[in-house]
């Protein structure tokens, strides 16, 4: 393992068993996350993206579990930790969880408990993993929801989720998953349902916290304007693999697969003409119980060529680093 990755994920495949089938959620899926940097799992809804964080978090469903792969943690150069759900207890997973890798999860009206004050949830989180004061812990949840922007934190910790509006009730679900100071954080759709304006200020927020502490984040999303943003390495994901991972400015400037191409021109651009359509990209995501032997973007792929209809490609990795999943740079040839 690097000494600058703070987490590796290798050739992971998790499963679900919905029934008598079996979903393909994760399919041999490898990325690296760089200590103090950000990296962007970008993707349509369905691909795999959270499934792959929750993965890395051990918060499966019953019904689902990691079938192949390694996952390993370093929190510091030359110390490493094996996170695979098959290789440690649950007991030692929940004390990694929470206080060195976090979460702030997609939706916080379902994830906030509507019957309890916010600092009470806050408090939660920090006493499960810290010995502290009753005293000492409001103080610093007061100090961290002061830097996160709340108003009057003394009292508001006193309120409930529904006294919240939601870009506060989201700076809440931030302050739960900060608030034991993680190496890592795993941001799951940390905007959804907000305004534009709200966004910008949830993802200067984030940005802050990690220049101030140094924090590693995985942030999942299906905008690519804020993968833009925020983001040092992205990955793009389809049908549970990633297909496309570099520098962003490799994926933004030079896009190698297909699929992020097509992603990148759904995207409004500032000064297109009045009358100049979006670009789509045609069909729908195939179904993920459905296992298939070759690529699955082909059906909706202007470059696919016969080989794409034989067999999966490999992945191909550049002399920069910029990893593609394509025939089109296999290296092989196209038939």
């Amino acid at each position: 393992m690097k000494t600058d990755n703070i987490l590796e994920v290798r050739n992971l495949e998790t499963r679900f068993k919905v029934g008598r089938r079996t979903v393909y959620a994760v399919n041999d899926v490898s990325f690296s996350l760089k200590r103090g940097k950000t990296l962007g799992i970008v993707g349509e809804s369905g691909c795999g993206k959270s499934v792959s964080a929750h993965s890395i978090t051990q918060l499966l469903p019953k019904n689902g579990g990691i079938t192949k792969g390694a996952i390993t943690y370093s929190p510091e150069p030359g110390h490493e930790i094996e996170l695979s759900g098959f290789k440690r207890t649950s007991r030692e997973i929940r004390s990694i969880r929470g206080k060195d890798i976090s979460m702030i999860f997609q939706d916080p009206l379902s994830s906030l408990d509507p019957v309890y004050t916010v600092g009470w949830q806050i408090e939660e989180s920090l006493r499960q993993h810290e010995r502290v004061s009753k005293k000492d812990a409001q103080e610093r949840i007061i100090n961290l929801l002061h830097e996160l922007g709340i108003p009057d934190p003394a009292q508001r910790i006193k309120d409930y989720p529904h006294q919240f509006s939601g870009g506060m009730k989201q700076r809440v679900m931030i302050a739960t998953g900060m608030i034991c100071n993680p190496n890592i954080l795993i941001a799951d759709e940390p905007t959804t349902a907000l305004d534009v304006t709200i966004q910008a200020q949830i993802l200067e927020l984030m940005k802050e916290y990690q220049r101030n502490h140094g924090t590693s984040i995985i942030l999942i999303t299906h905008n690519m304007g804020i993968v833009a943003e925020s983001c040092d390495f992205v990955a793009v994901m389809y049908m549970g693999r990633i297909v496309e991972y570099g520098a962003l400015l490799q994926v933004f400037n030079e896009p190698m697969h297909p699929y992020t191409r097509a992603l990148l021109k759904s995207v409004p651009v500032l000064g297109m003409g009045k009358g100049e359509p979006l670009q789509s990209i045609r069909g729908n995501t195939p179904d993920a119980s459905e296992r298939s032997d070759i690529c699955e973007f082909q059906p909706r792929c202007d470059s696919s060529c016969e080989r794409c209809k034989q067999k999966h490609p490999p992945n191909h990795i550049g002399e920069d680093g910029h990893e593609v999943r394509c025939w089109l740079f296999s290296g092989e040839g196209v038939e």
